[in-house]
This record gives structure tokens, sequence and C-alpha cells, in this order.
């Protein structure tokens, strides 16, 4: 399985980014998919997550309304819409698959067996 994150780069507060994470090595309409992030000296924490078929999605509460999930099975990428960016927004983004297919939306770390590599955001102020 690999998972490439991509889209990463420096914006001032207040601006927009498109995360896009393509995988393979999966059958990724049937997996759920997750996006983490990790800042410096911190733990890394959920941001969003989105069931198979895109019906479903949940977020973490310091991103919701300003951050979009999505996913196009079709081309096996999950997007992050990130708008409103703000400086504690700054973090390495990555995407996620749990280890095995499911309807559900995992919200920890450990429930992510396939991680891509990051891509780094930093919002100046």
């Amino acid at each position: 399985v690999q998972l490439q994150a991509f889209g990463g780069g420096l914006v001032q507060a207040g601006g927009s980014l498109r995360l896009s994470c393509a995988a393979s090595g999966l059958t990724f309409s049937r997996y759920s998919m997750g996006w983490f992030r990790q800042a410096p000296g911190k733990e890394r924490e959920f941001v969003s997550g989105i069931s198979w078929g895109g019906g479903r999605t949940s977020y973490a509460d310091s991103v919701k309304g300003r951050f979009t999930i999505s996913r196009d099975n079709a081309k096996n990428t999950l997007y992050l819409q990130m708008n409103s960016l703000k400086p504690e927004d700054t973090a390495v983004y990555y995407c996620a698959a749990p280890g095995s297919p499911g309807l559900a939306i995992p919200r920890t770390p450990y429930d992510y067996v396939y991680w891509g590599q990051g891509t780094l955001v930093t919002v100046s102020s």
C-alpha cells in the first residue's frame, strides 16, 4: 500500500490550500480514509475522516467549518480543502488508511495502519 500526500506549502493566514493523497495497492473505494497532522513538539492529531463512499465525514472541532474532506474513488485520491487557515494549522499533514475496509471513520492514529509521507503546511501570520 502506498499513500502519497502532496499540496502543502507556505500560505498567509486567511489563505487556502488543497491537499491531495494518491492511494495505490488497496481497494481505495472500500476504505474509510483520514487526515492527521503533527505540529513540532506535539502529538499527531486527527483532522478529518471520510467514509468509503464519501457520504459521511468527521472533523476535529478546531477545523470544522474551515476544512472540507472529499474523495474521488475513480481516481483513488483523497482531498482536504483548507480555507481560512490560521498559524496554528501549521503542521505536517498525513493521509492514512485503516488496516481493513469498514464503515467506521476512526479518529485515533492507532486505528490507522497505512500512512503517507506527510506534506508540510506552514501558515504565516
